[in-house]
């Protein structure tokens, strides 16, 4: 569900997201017959927990099914109301308009929708529009956030693609929606072939995905509009491919904006640095007391140097112990029943407190954020993408996000609500100021989920973006983002 349910806060952490705001919601660990569970399955799992995290490295992947038990089982029939007895195949959920392709073993679920007609795209400008647009001609793919699904964007999808004049694709990234639940870590204990596979549940997966099915649609470029965590999948896919952008937008991003846009002007520095240099060589000649001092600071030098690569040779180990352990409680039983409490807990609640208006969320809602839950081995799989986030080794070996927002050159579009409880408001215009030219747009007594909640303000908002940024060939930054 576009939830913000717990354990995403960590799960995005180490992907460049922020904490989320729970200040004004009303969920509270108050009802003492969770905590009684809570402490009963902590018992029962602990040494369980032990034995896998003391082997994490081969078949220890597996789940420790012995604590899910018949007595087990009979107390866990339901979660968030949906019957967990009989949970079916991905496919059998489909709805009249799903499709499903493989990519890389995996069978993702995804709608496309085509514009109608061009009297249906004319009526539509005449509607939004007080003068001729022209059609963009650019498809577009939209990128859901944490919990949510392809059902997330199922009331813009169709103006959107009247907007484009061209294709709109929203797909279902694993462990989320109708996409198929892989046991990765089997897999990989399996040790089938010598390569080791790309992990389903990691951002190289869903970059990649994204990326296929910009060939999907037989494009270029399209228009990447990702939501909550889904813009994370969105500027990374930038970062991969830029020349197969052709815009960003982001719809409440769960991006961590740096607080400040530091301009270096590195060319002065250089000079400043260079005349430093050459006035501290000419002191220092014919001064024996400045160059022993000079030789003793070359040598503190070296003596850190050594320090430092222990110190981080040191550092490594332990993170990847810590990384393996922190695997191991992920994919064992007691997490398994975590977050089955959690989900049964405060799944629902997590939906509502998304809209700024809970009372218009109604069971047709509700029934498209839960209907997931239908599916086999649905906790299991959100559990391998929290790990999957969780140990993510890419931020090890690529610059931060947050130092890279200054390169993207497309165009950008933001939007938020004015009362979005999971990601404020000020994050979001702080993440505009970072990327240049971006435009920054607030939607009036709105949450979470502008696409959801205000979806005509939302297609509005986006198609006055896309003409400014392809249908005239005026400056986009002074036309639409000037203040």
């Amino acid at each position: 569900m576009e939830l913000g349910v717990s354990h995403h806060l960590f799960a995005t952490a180490s992907a460049e997201s922020f904490d989320f705001n729970f200040k004004s919601t009303n969920i509270k660990f108050s009802s003492s017959s969770f905590l009684s569970k809570f402490y009963l399955v902590g018992l029962q799992s602990s040494r369980i927990v032990s034995a896998s995290a003391s082997s994490v490295s081969g078949s220890s992947a597996d789940y420790s099914e012995q604590l899910l038990d018949g007595q087990t089982k009979q107390k866990v029939k339901t979660i968030a109301g949906i019957d967990q007895d009989e949970l079916v195949d991905p496919s059998v959920l489909a709805d009249p308009d799903s499709c499903f392709c493989e990519f890389k073993g995996v069978q993702i679920h995804h709608k496309v929708y085509e514009p109608e007609s061009k009297e249906a795209a004319e009526s539509l400008q005449s509607q939004n529009m007080s003068h001729p647009v022209k059609k963009i001609g650019l498809p577009m793919i939209l990128l859901h956030g944490f919990g949510a699904s392809v059902f997330s964007w199922n009331r813009v999808m169709k103006a959107l693609a009247e907007v484009t004049g061209s294709k709109v694709l929203a797909f279902d990234r694993p462990a989320f929606g109708l996409t198929s639940r892989l046991n990765f870590w089997e897999q990989l204990a399996s040790g089938n072939g010598d390569a080791k596979p790309l992990n389903p549940y990691s951002m190289a997966f869903s970059v990649l995905a994204t990326l296929y099915f910009i060939d999907f649609l037989g494009a270029e470029k399209a228009i990447l509009v990702g939501h909550s965590a889904g813009s994370l999948v969105a500027v990374n896919s930038y970062f991969e491919a830029p020349e197969r952008v052709a815009a960003l937008i982001l719809v409440a991003p769960a991006i961590l904006a740096p607080r400040a846009v530091q301009k270096v002007e590195g060319n002065q520095m250089g000079e400043d640095n260079k005349i430093n240099e050459e006035n501290s060589d000419s002191n220092s000649q014919g001064n024996p007391f400045i160059q022993l001092c000079n030789m003793l600071s070359e040598f503190a030098k070296l003596v850190l140097q050594a320090i430092t690569r222990v110190v981080k040779g040191m550092t490594d180990m332990l993170n990847s112990l810590y990384k393996k352990f922190l695997s191991a409680i992920l994919r064992s039983a007691f997490a398994v029943m975590l977050v089955r409490m959690i989900i049964d807990k405060f799944g629902l609640a997590a939906v509502k407190n998304s809209w700024h208006d809970s009372n218009k969320v109604t069971e047709h809602i509700l029934h498209g954020y839960t209907k997931p839950l239908r599916t086999k081995n649905w906790d299991k799989a959100l559990l391998e993408y929290t790990a999957a986030m969780l140990t993510n080794t890419e931020p090890e070996s690529k610059p931060r996000l947050s130092n890279r927002l200054h390169e993207i050159s497309c165009p950008v579009l933001i939007i938020t609500g004015d009362n979005d409880r999971l990601v404020p408001s000020w994050n979001s215009e702080w993440l505009s100021r970072a990327i240049p030219g971006s435009c920054f747009e607030v939607i009036k007594h709105c949450g979470h989920l502008p696409h959801e909640e205000k979806e005509d303000e939302f297609v509005s908002v986006v198609q006055k973006f896309l003409q400014r940024a392809f249908g005239n060939g005026d400056s986009l930054k002074e036309q639409y983002c000037a203040s």
